[in-house]
C-alpha cells in the first residue's frame, strides 16, 4: 500500500530509460532489479521504428502535444525530449511514480518558453525492464510554444450511440485498515470509526462503488493467530467484527491477505505497522492453514454465493522492502501457496495478485504462475501520478487473454501529505485516468475513500494532502467530485470529435446519452498530467482554454441546460476552507459553513434552451485545470 513513500530516484546515474549516462535516472523509482533479458521478451516491431512520420508533434499554447503510432505488444510508452542539442531525456510529468504513459496523444507543458525541442518515444513492453523497448527517431524540431486563440472545438452525434458507458471506478475503492471501523478515537472531533464507515457509505451510495480493498487483513490488530503450548491457534472474531461494521456501508470487500501475524513470522521485528510484519512466514503449512480456515469460516459466514462476489489478493506491494523483507521468489511461494488455499476452501472465489507497486513483476509473475499452475482468477497492480498502462498484450502472450484486470491502489500522487491530492489538478487527473481506462481494466481503485487514515499518522488538520476523497468530516473533495460527475452519465456513450489547440491531450470530453428518456450528460475537463503546474500560476493561466461543443441529433423541443463546475476556486474544499479562515480544525461555525457548501456548485442558473433543426452550440471556458458537468434534460 502506498502510504509509505516510495524511495526517492538517484540523482544521478544511468537512465534506464534511454542508455543515457549524462543525467537523472527518470524512468521510476523502484530498483528495477538485475534481471537479464529475457530470451522471450518482447521486441519493437521491425516496421516501426524508423519512419520518422511515426511522431508528430505540435505546439501550442503552453504545451507541445505530441503524438504516435501505437505499437503492437506495448504496454506503455516513455516520451523524451532534446532541448536544443543536449541529450534526449524522458519527460518528467512530477508524478512521483511511474513516468510511462497507456498512449498517445500526450501533453508536454513542462517545456520552457522559448526552447526549440525535438521529442522521440520508446514503447515499454515489460515494466521491468523499460530499456527492452528501443528509443524510436526524433520528430521534426518544435518551438515552444505557440501564440493565438486557444480554442477547442468538440462536436458531439447524439443520434449515433457507441455502446454502453464504462466505469471502472465502481468496482472498488481503496481504504485504511477496516480495522479502522472498530476505532473511537477522535480525530477533527469525530470518532474515526464513525467517520471512515461514512466515507464508505458515501461512496457506495454516490459514486456506485461495490466493494473495499480489507488492506491488512490477517495484522495482529484483529487478534487472527497465536500460539499455544507451540500449536497455532486461529481466531476470526476480530474480522468478524469488522465484517459487521462494514455490511452497513453496502460495500463488499476484497480481501487482502497480509499482514503475517508476528507469532507466525520468521523475522518478528519487520514491523509494517501495529497491524502486522513484513516477513515471510516461518512455516509455510502453518500460513496455509490460516489462510484455509479463514476462507472456510467466511464461507460458513455468509454462504457461497455472497463469498464469490468478493475477492482475494495475495499480499500488498511485496516488491518494496518495506512491505516484504523476503525475496521475490519468496513473495511467488507466498502466492502459490496463498492461492492454492484459498481455492481448495472455496473453488468460485477469485484469487490474484501480484498487488506490485509501479507495474512491476507482471511478467516474472506471469512466468511463474505459468510454470506453477498456480490460480490467477485476476491480474492486479498499482501506479501513481500516471493512467494505467495496458497490461492486456502481456496477458496475451501469456495465454491469458481476457483475464480481468484490477489497478487496487491508484491515485495522483504516492505521497501522503502531498499538496496535488486536495487540489483542482487531482480531479481531472481522475477523469483522464478513468476515461483512459474505460473498456480495457475491469477496476481503478482509488486510494483512499477517507482520510481517516494512520498508517503515516492521523490527520492534523482538515485540509493536509490526505489521499481521502473524502476530509474528515465526509466532505467531499475535487477527486471524490469528479467521479461524481462521471457518476452522471448516461447508459451510452456517444461519439465525439476533438480539434483544436491541446484537443485530446489537455481538453477532454466524455459524452453520453440515457436512451429511454433522452437526458444527455458530458463531463469537459481541462488537465495535465504534469503537477509543477501548481505552482506555476503563469503557465496555469497560458493552459486555459475555450471550448465550444456542438451536438448534433437532438431530438426537436426544449431541453433544460445545466452547468456545474469544479476549478481552484469552485467545488474545492481546500479552496473553500481558506476562504473560511479555517486553520487546523474547523471550529463549530465553520463546519456549519463548510458541510452547507458541501455540493457540487452551479456554474450559472439552470436555462431553458431549444436546439436548431437538432443542433446546439454551447461555449465555456475551462481554466487549468478545472471540470464542468453539461446535463439536457428534455422538458
Amino acid at each position: 500500500m502506498s502510504s509509505v513513500p516510495r524511495p526517492p530516484r538517484p540523482a544521478t546515474g544511468p537512465d534506464r530509460a534511454t542508455g543515457d549516462t549524462s543525467g537523472p535516472d527518470t524512468v521510476h523509482p523502484h530498483d528495477p532489479g538485475t534481471d537479464p533479458v529475457r530470451r522471450d521478451a518482447p521486441r519493437p516491431p521491425a516496421d516501426g521504428t524508423t519512419d520518422r512520420d511515426r511522431i508528430r508533434v505540435r505546439a501550442g499554447r503552453g504545451q507541445v502535444d505530441v503524438d504516435w503510432d501505437p505499437v503492437p505488444g506495448a504496454a506503455g510508452y516513455l516520451v523524451h525530449r532534446r532541448d536544443g542539442d543536449g541529450p534526449y531525456r524522458v519527460v518528467d510529468h512530477r508524478g512521483g511514480d511511474l513516468l510511462a504513459v497507456p498512449g498517445p496523444p500526450y501533453a508536454d507543458t513542462t517545456v520552457e518558453p522559448g526552447r526549440t525541442v525535438r521529442y522521440a518515444v520508446r514503447p515499454v513492453y515489460d515494466p521491468d525492464r523499460p530499456d527492452l523497448g528501443q528509443l524510436g527517431p526524433g520528430s521534426a524540431p518544435v518551438a515552444a510554444y505557440a501564440d493565438g486563440d486557444a480554442v477547442v472545438e468538440a462536436d458531439v452525434d447524439a443520434a449515433r450511440p457507441a455502446g454502453p458507458v464504462h466505469r471502472p471506478w465502481r468496482d472498488t475503492i481503496g481504504s485504511e485498515h477496516l480495522s479502522l471501523l472498530l476505532s473511537t478515537d477522535r480525530v477533527g472531533g469525530e470518532p474515526m470509526g464513525a467517520g471512515l464507515a461514512a466515507a464508505l457509505s458515501r461512496v457506495h451510495r454516490e459514486l456506485g462503488v461495490r466493494r473495499v480493498r480489507a488492506h491488512g487483513i490477517l495484522g495482529d490488530d484483529l487478534g487472527v493467530y497465536r500460539e499455544a503450548d507451540g500449536r497455532p491457534v486461529h481466531d476470526f472474531a476480530g474480522i468478524d467484527a469488522v465484517l459487521d461494521a462494514l455490511a452497513p456501508t453496502g460495500l463488499r470487500p476484497v480481501l487482502e491477505l497480509s499482514f503475517v501475524p508476528r507469532a507466525l513470522a520468521r523475522d518478528p521485528s519487520r514491523e509494517v505497522t501495529a497491524a502486522g510484519v513484513s516477513s515471510p512466514p516461518k512455516d509455510w503449512d502453518r500460513w496455509a492453514a490460516l489462510v484455509g480456515d479463514l476462507i472456510r469460516h467466511l464461507r460458513a459466514r455468509v454462504g457461497d454465493a455472497e463469498l464469490r462476489r468478493w475477492a482475494v489478493e495475495v499480499w500488498n506491494e511485496p516488491d518494496l522492502d518495506c512491505f516484504w523483507t523476503g525475496t521475490r521468489e519468496d513473495y511467488l511461494r507466498m502466492y502459490d501457496v496463498t492461492a492454492r488455499a484459498v481455492r481448495e476452501a472455496c473453488p468460485g472465489l477469485a484469487v490474484g495478485g501480484p498487488a506490485t507497486a509501479a507495474t512491476k513483476w507482471i511478467e516474472p509473475f506471469l512466468d511463474h504462475v505459468d510454470a506453477s499452475g498456480a490460480p490467477v482468477d485476476f491480474l492486479s497492480t498499482h501506479v501513481y501520478g500516471s493512467s494505467p498502462l495496458d497490461l492486456r498484450p502481456a496477458l496475451e502472450r501469456h495465454g491469458r487473454a481476457g483475464t480481468p484486470l484490477l489497478w487496487t491502489e491508484w491515485g495522483p500522487s504516492p505521497t501522503h501529505f502531498a499538496p496535488v491530492n486536495d487540489s483542482a489538478l487531482s480531479a481531472a487527473f481522475v477523469a483522464t485516468g478513468m476515461r483512459e481506462a474505460a473498456g480495457r481494466v475491469d477496476a481503478l481503485a482509488c486510494w483512499v475513500a477517507s482520510d481517516h487514515f494512520e498508517e503515516l499518522g492521523r490527520p492534523p488538520a482538515l485540509v493536509h494532502g490526505g489521499f481521502g476523497l473524502l476530509s474528515v468530516g465526509n466532505l467531499a473533495k475535487p477527486r471524490f467530485w469528479a467521479l461524481w460527475m462521471l457518476e452522471q452519465l448516461g447508459e451510452v456513450e456517444l461519439p465525439a470529435r476533438l480539434t483544436g489547440d491541446g484537443a485530446g491531450t489537455l481538453v477532454r470530453v466524455w459524452p453520453s446519452m440515457d436512451p429511454e428518456t433522452g437526458r444527455v450528460a458530458a463531463v469537459v475537463w481541462n488537465g495535465t498530467l504534469d503537477q509543477s503546474v501548481l505552482d506555476r500560476p503563469e503557465q496555469r493561466r497560458r493552459l486555459d482554454r475555450t471550448v465550444r461543443m456542438t451536438l448534433a441529433g437532438l431530438d426537436r423541443g426544449a431541453y433544460e441546460l445545466r452547468h456545474r463546475r469544479l476549478d481552484d476556486g469552485t467545488s474545492n474544499l481546500a479552496a473553500t476552507a481558506r476562504r473560511l479562515g479555517v486553520d487546523g480544525w474547523p471550529t463549530e461555525e465553520q463546519w456549519i459553513a463548510l458541510r452547507s457548501t458541501d455540493t457540487l456548485a452551479e456554474a450559472e442558473p439552470p436555462v431553458t434552451v431549444t436546439p436548431d433543426d437538432g443542433r446546439l452550440t454551447l461555449s465555456l471556458t475551462l481554466p487549468m485545470p478545472s471540470l464542468s458537468l453539461l446535463e439536457l434534460t428534455p422538458r
